[in-house]
C-alpha cells in the first residue's frame, strides 16, 4: 500500500482538527466545562485521545478556540446573510444581535467561555479569536468610527458584559433590555437587525440549531458535503480516528 501524499495528510489533519473543535463545542454545551473531559471531546469527535494534544495545549485552548469560531462563523453569517448591505448602522445592529443571540441561545457554553476569559491567561490568542476581532473592528469603523483603535475595544467589552449579565446564573438580565441599551448608544432603530421577536413573528421557534456542521469544515470537499459530525452514517457512532490518520503511527 502506498503511502499518502502530503496533500492527503494534510486535509486529513485540518478534518481531524474540525471535528475536534465542534465536538468540543457540542460537549462543554451539553455538560459544561468542568463536566467535560478531553476524552468526552475526542469520543465525540471519532478521534484518538492522543490527537487531542497534539493540535491543542490543553482543554481551555481546545474550548476557547471553539467557541470564538463559533463566534466568529455566527456573526460572520448575520453581516452576510440576505437581503446583503453595506450600511454601517445595520452591520452594527446584527453584529449586536449575533452575540447576544449566541448568549440567549447557547447560556451555558457562553458562561463557560466568559468564566474561561476571567482565568489568569485570559484570551488564548488563537486564529480564530483573530478573526472575531478582525469582523468587530470592521463593524465598529464602518459604523463611522474615526477611533477605532479605541471604539473596537468599548464594543467588545459591552458586548462581553451583556453576555456575562444575560448568563450570570439565577439573576440573568433580559435580552431585550441588554439591546435596547446598546442600540440607544449606537443609535440604533429597534426594527434592524434580528429583534428579539423576530423569530416569532415569522414562525421560528428562536431555538439554538442543534447543526453546527456549517461552521466546521468536517467534511470531504471532494465529496460535495462542506460539513460533517465525524459519525459513521446510519449508526450514530463516532468514525473511529488517530495519529495514523495523520501520516503519524501511535507508539
Amino acid at each position: 500500500m502506498s503511502p499518502r501524499s502530503a496533500s492527503v495528510n494534510e486535509e486529513l489533519r485540518r478534518r481531524s482538527r474540525e471535528r475536534l473543535l465542534m465536538a468540543a463545542v457540542e460537549v462543554v454545551g451539553e455538560r459544561g466545562y468542568d463536566a467535560t473531559t478531553l476524552a468526552d471531546i475526542a469520543d465525540r469527535a471519532g478521534s484518538a485521545r492522543g490527537l487531542v494534544s497534539y493540535y491543542f495545549p490543553g482543554k481551555r485552548q481546545l474550548v476557547q478556540s471553539a467557541v470564538h469560531r463559533l463566534m466568529h462563523r455566527t456573526l460572520e453569517e448575520a453581516l452576510e446573510r440576505e437581503p446583503r448591505t453595506e450600511d454601517g448602522r445595520e452591520r452594527m445592529a446584527r453584529a449586536i444581535d449575533a452575540i447576544l443571540g449566541l448568549a440567549r441561545d447557547r447560556p451555558v457554553l457562553m458562561r463557560q467561555h466568559m468564566a474561561g476569559l476571567l482565568q489568569a491567561e485570559g484570551f488564548v490568542q488563537c486564529p480564530e479569536q483573530k478573526r472575531l476581532a478582525d469582523l468587530l473592528r470592521d463593524t465598529v469603523t464602518r459604523h463611522g468610527s474615526e477611533h477605532p483603535d479605541t471604539d473596537y475595544p468599548m464594543m467588545r467589552s459591552l458586548l462581553m458584559g451583556s453576555v456575562y449579565a444575560m448568563v450570570l446564573p439565577n439573576v440573568p438580565m433580559p435580552i431585550t433590555a441588554l439591546r435596547t441599551e446598546l442600540f440607544a448608544r449606537y443609535r440604533l432603530d429597534w426594527r434592524m437587525g434580528l429583534p428579539p421577536d423576530a423569530g416569532e413573528a415569522s414562525g421560528g421557534s428562536g431555538a439554538a440549531d442543534p447543526d453546527l456542521s456549517r461552521f466546521f469544515a468536517t467534511g470531504d470537499p471532494a465529496s460535495g458535503r462542506p460539513g460533517g459530525t465525524g459519525r459513521t452514517e446510519g449508526t450514530g457512532r463516532p468514525e473511529r480516528t488517530g495519529p495514523a490518520e495523520d501520516g503519524r503511527q501511535s507508539k
